[in-house]
């Protein structure tokens, strides 16, 4: 393959974009974002016993994000343009607008993960020296860290990033040796789906850790990422190979994340299963943990979350487990900041054409994210802080349709996409998986309202519901013209410098000179 050097990129930098990415959302459960990843799940009170009934739902949203992958990674590679410059180009403009809004959502929820799980991780790390709200000060110069050595190249972040990757791995495979989770039931949850006794909270969680695997924001990043590569896209077989390796990349790319997230899910699978509050007090007092007052002595089923899940397993297998928790979060967290960034500067360029330098784009997007995390940092506690990742948890999952219905309508247009399109396999699947999310989070939708219990709040979340679903609904409608249902757009036909067929509505708004010459 010609320029194979250019075009074929190393695993630094596969590591360094698609890990981090990944990381970040799935903080609930997995740790594709750790710092949030174990705060969602295991705020959400997750019991051993049901988190390895849980991995094969981690198998199957790694997967679904591998298949989301490509096709994020074809439509760059193809156009030449990302997905945010494909939808400034494709919707109307209040349309686009509402959806750049939801994405910016997305990631600002994201880096509000990355800092709460940064934050807890300082306080684990200084034996609780360094307050909570000291550690959300302190995660805003992570941020400067990270602009710095931008400054001094790609290669030397990509390093750095490498470097974090492998902390992660070390730290939570070090966690995963030290507890001897059981391999049959590790192999077992994976491979025989099962959840028998679960109920809504693990229904939610489940959910949960698609939303955490296949972030939103992440398809947008995938996109732009792959135009750092040199493809010549007038030559087809170089496109097709290039659409090749990428897909390789991003295979060993999700292995690495997908083992990470086993280690964790594994860790807290076996180490907190059938324990009780009690129990874990006599351990922590028996052991000089400065931590044993954290629970009550009552004998209920032990819940934690990723503060208390750090102090347990300091408590059981020696202080070591507990620094190197911390120290794995800590790096997960730091691997999602620039992730983040450099996704909110691509969103922004791509909707609004809109050039923002990254430091005053990171500054924004951290700013935002601090706020409200600061303040319930001093005035609650911990508990609040990672209950917090519960509601930016669903956050995510909402924001699903955001990324999964735009990828999936542009890829199958073949004037975008030229031979490259989704044939009617990948339109079927897409549009299946589409079905599916949009269905689950109409779930969450009337569960989150039902609970709600105030006149006025279910006014407000009412009309919130309708506003969101109605969008939804506007962006599933786009969808199926795209995939071929052309009776949905009244026979409409627009010209664009080229024969323009109903089922291509979206293209009403495109000039010849801004399609891509291939």
């Amino acid at each position: 393959m010609q320029n194979s050097g250019h075009l074929i990129p190393d695993l630094g930098t596969v590591l360094t974009v698609v890990v981090p990415t990944h990381m970040a959302k799935q903080a609930d459960q997995p740790p594709h974002n750790l710092p949030p990843p174990t705060h969602h799940h295991l705020s959400n009170k997750c019991y051993g016993g049901i988190l390895f009934q849980l991995l094969w739902i981690l198998l199957l949203a790694t997967i679904v994000g591998l298949l989301l992958q490509r096709l994020a990674a074809r439509l760059g590679v193809v156009t030449g343009l990302h997905l945010a410059e494909v939808c400034h180009r494709q919707y109307p403009k209040v349309p686009r607008i509402i959806l750049w809004l939801m994405v910016e959502l997305a990631i600002i929820g994201s880096d509000m993960q990355e800092v709460i799980g940064s934050a807890i991780a300082i306080n684990l790390l200084s034996v609780g020296r360094i307050p909570l709200w000291g550690g959300v000060l302190i995660t805003i110069a992570d941020t400067f860290v990270f602009l710095f050595l931008d400054k001094y190249g790609l290669r030397k972040l990509e390093a750095f990033f490498g470097f974090l990757i492998t902390v992660m791995a070390l730290t939570f495979g070090y966690e995963y040796v030290t507890v001897k989770p059981s391999q049959s039931q590790v192999l077992k949850g994976m491979f025989l789906p099962s959840c028998s006794g679960c109920r809504t909270p693990q229904i939610e969680q489940a959910v949960g850790i698609v939303g955490a695997v296949i972030m939103p924001h992440n398809m947008y990043l995938h996109s732009a990422l792959v135009k750092s590569r040199q493809v010549n896209r007038a030559n087809k077989e170089e496109v097709r190979e290039a659409n090749k390796y990428f897909f390789i990349e991003s295979c060993i790319a999700l292995f690495v994340s997908f083992i990470i997230n086993v280690f964790v899910v594994s860790v807290f699978a076996e180490a907190f299963f059938e324990k009780t509050n009690q129990q874990v007090v006599d351990v922590c007092r028996n052991s000089s943990s400065p931590h044993s007052d954290l629970f009550p002595e009552d004998n209920s089923t032990l819940a934690v979350d990723i503060y208390k899940g750090g102090v347990v397993l300091g408590c059981y297998f020696g202080p070591a487990a507990l620094y190197i928790w911390a120290v794995g979060i800590l790096a997960a967290g730091q691997s999602s900041t620039m992730t983040g960034t450099y996704s909110g500067q691509f969103v922004m360029e791509g909707f609004l054409n809109l050039k923002w330098s990254r430091f005053a784009r990171v500054i924004l997007t951290r700013s935002i994210a601090i706020i409200p995390t600061l303040l319930v940092a001093v005035f609650q506690d911990v508990e609040h802080l990672t209950g917090m990742n519960d509601f930016l948890n669903v956050l995510q999952s909402l924001q699903l349709p955001f990324a999964l219905i735009p990828i999936l309508t542009f890829t199958s247009l073949r004037p975008v996409m030229s031979e490259f399109a989704n044939g009617i396999g990948w339109r079927i699947a897409g549009g299946i998986l589409v079905l599916i999310v949009c269905s689950i989070n109409m779930y969450f939708v009337v569960v989150y309202v039902q609970d709600l219990g105030h006149v006025v709040l279910y006014v407000v979340a009412a009309v919130v519901s309708v506003a969101y679903l109605s969008f939804v609904f506007y962006l599933g409608w786009q969808c199926l013209i795209a995939l071929g249902m052309s009776f949905l757009d009244c026979g409409h036909t627009y010209h664009l410098g080229l024969t323009v067929q109903p089922e291509l509505y979206l293209l009403n708004t495109v000039d010849a000179d801004s399609l891509v010459s291939r």
